[in-house]
């Protein structure tokens, strides 16, 4: 009985920004644990990749092209995950704009910058808040479980709009979770600390990352892997009465 509080077997779980990174990490972890899973990624042939190796592996997944800032294009993923699977059981809001943006002050971020962090980080997780929440509404029941990042733990400098847009996901969890939860849906969040997914290695200078092992509990660099635990618990029955909560990942670096 308590096992069958972690089974995700049979689930079907959206994972947006499936198609690189961490993002991609929880697509294969999840098929791994018998999920049925969506690649959702504005890089469609990433995406692609990914979904088509797991289905060669016998998983179930489908990918879809979706740029989560647009409205329509979050309902086609929606729909597509619908036609795919019949339903939707969790949603995993990994997709974010970061590895791309330069570490520099504050002062210096253009304002189109600025706005464009937020759009992605901020809204294309309300949207697909929004498309997914009538189908976990009418079955009683949902999963929602949001990235944000343990930088709004430690106030980390130099990337202030992408630190203040994960304090925005940990508010808009709270929120959220209050407004669905008489629908039985639970909506929490995961704080990951730096971690070494591909992206995050690709733009960023070894003696950066080097550095934020410094301060950890557990002195070693963190994996993508190394956030799965949280995200699939909190995604099974077994977190079923948790919800507008933060569960930070970094190695005990912050104490939250």
């Amino acid at each position: 009985m308590s096992a069958s509080r972690f089974d995700l077997a049979g689930q079907v779980v959206i994972v947006t920004g499936g198609g690189k990174g961490i993002g991609k990490v929880y697509v294969q972890s999840f098929a791994e644990a018998g999920a049925a899973v969506v690649a959702a990624d504005i890089d469609g042939a990433a995406a692609a990749s990914v979904a088509e190796d797991l289905v060669a592996k016998g998983a179930r997944a489908i990918s879809t092209r979706t740029d989560i800032t647009d409205a329509a294009a979050v309902d086609a993923m929606v729909a597509t995950t619908l036609k795919a699977f019949g339903t939707i059981d969790v949603l995993v809001n990994n997709a974010s704009l970061m590895s791309v943006l330069p570490r520099r002050s504050w002062l210096d971020i253009p304002l189109e910058e600025w706005d464009r962090v937020m759009t992605v980080n901020l809204r294309g997780m309300f949207l697909c808040c929004r498309a997914v929440f009538p189908i976990m509404r009418d079955k009683g029941r949902g999963k929602i479980v949001n990235i944000a990042s343990s930088r709004v733990w430690e106030g980390t400098p130099l990337r202030l709009h992408y630190t203040t847009s994960k304090a925005g996901v940990v508010g808009f969890t709270r929120a959220l979770a209050r407004e669905v939860g008489a629908a039985g849906i639970t909506v929490n969040a995961v704080t990951p600390g730096n971690t070494m997914s591909e992206t995050q290695v690709a733009s960023s200078d070894p003696k950066y990352l080097a550095a934020r092992i410094e301060g950890r509990s557990i002195p070693r660099a963190q994996t993508p892997e190394d956030l799965v635990g949280a995200v699939m618990f909190l995604a099974s029955r077994a977190s079923d009465f948790m919800t507008g909560q933060t569960v930070n990942v970094d190695g005990g670096r912050a104490m939250h």
